[in-house]
Order: structure tokens, then C-alpha cells, then sequence
């Protein structure tokens, strides 16, 4: 089973560095594009301001999941930093985790509520004429992702408090 998840894992990451690489890619070229024929042409290219802005949602959700999945997210270690025993960074990694899990579930429910209205009303991006759906889903992938990482977190320093007792 871990042999799986640990597969699984990778092959996610590899998904999200493409995902990155292109969106990166098209905000980029979008940007700059919009920025020339307007300058140049006195022409505004039609849709890009939407491309760009489709692709940035999810650049920065695929970069936020990598960044979970990394724990390179935004962290105040303060505390962290403070603590000398090897238990007090254990119980305060297992304290943290349970909160990104709370705040994380939070955060997939509304996703959920927002999907499911967006299901039952759906909508289209206007200039583009594509589905709504497509600026939503990077939400549901961080959501869904984050509730992950942070259960493994959870699992982690668990097992590393176990640890812990088990040698003192």
C-alpha cells in the first residue's frame, strides 16, 4: 500500500510540474502577446486577458499543492524553531497538521458548494465560450489535495511521537 501511494505520489507531482510548466508558459506568452499588439497595433488581442487569467488560477493552485506536498507552504515556525525536545516538535507538527486539516476541510466544502451551484447553473467564460467548470477545478484539486497532505502530515508526526515514547 505504501509502495502505491508513494507511486502515486510522484506521478502526481509530475502532473502538477507540467501543469506548472505550461501555465507558466501561457500566462507568459498571453501577457506578452496582449502587451505587444496593443502597444505595436493599437489591438486588443481577443481572449488573452481570460487565458492568462484561466491558466494563473491554476499555476497558483498546482504551485500551492506542490508547496504542500513539499512543506515549503507559508508557515510562522516561531514556535517551531523555539522548541528543543524532539516530542514538543513532534506534538507541534501533529497540532499543526490537524489544523491544516481543519482549515483544509473547511475550504473543500466550499469548493463542493460552489461546484455543485456551478452544476446547476452552468456558466461559460464569456470571450473564451469554455465551460466555468475549468476555472473552478484547480480550486477542487487544491482542496481535495490539501486534505491529503495533511492527513499524511497528521500520519507523520503521529508516528513520530509513537516513536518517541516508544524510545524514552
Amino acid at each position: 500500500m505504501i509502495t502505491f501511494l508513494s507511486i502515486a505520489d510522484r506521478a502526481l507531482a509530475w502532473v502538477l510540474d507540467l501543469i506548472v510548466l505550461a501555465t507558466s508558459a501561457v500566462v507568459t506568452l498571453a501577457l506578452v502577446s496582449l502587451v505587444i499588439s496593443r502597444f505595436f497595433f493599437g489591438y486588443s488581442l481577443v481572449g488573452m486577458h481570460e487565458a492568462s487569467l484561466l491558466a494563473a488560477v491554476w499555476l497558483y493552485m498546482a504551485g500551492a499543492v506542490l508547496a504542500s506536498r513539499r512543506n515549503e507552504h507559508l508557515v510562522v515556525d516561531f514556535l517551531a524553531t523555539s522548541l528543543s525536545s524532539s516530542r514538543a516538535k513532534a506534538a507541534h507538527s501533529l497540532v499543526v497538521s490537524i489544523l491544516t486539516l481543519i482549515i483544509a476541510g473547511f475550504f473543500a466544502h466550499w469548493v463542493w458548494k460552489m461546484l455543485a451551484w456551478g452544476m446547476k447553473r452552468p456558466q461559460s467564460i464569456p470571450v473564451l465560450d469554455i465551460p466555468l467548470v475549468w476555472a473552478q477545478m484547480p480550486l477542487a484539486l487544491a482542496a481535495f489535495c490539501a486534505m491529503i497532505y495533511a492527513l499524511r502530515d497528521i500520519a507523520r508526526a503521529a508516528l513520530q511521537l509513537s516513536y518517541l515514547r516508544k524510545e524514552a
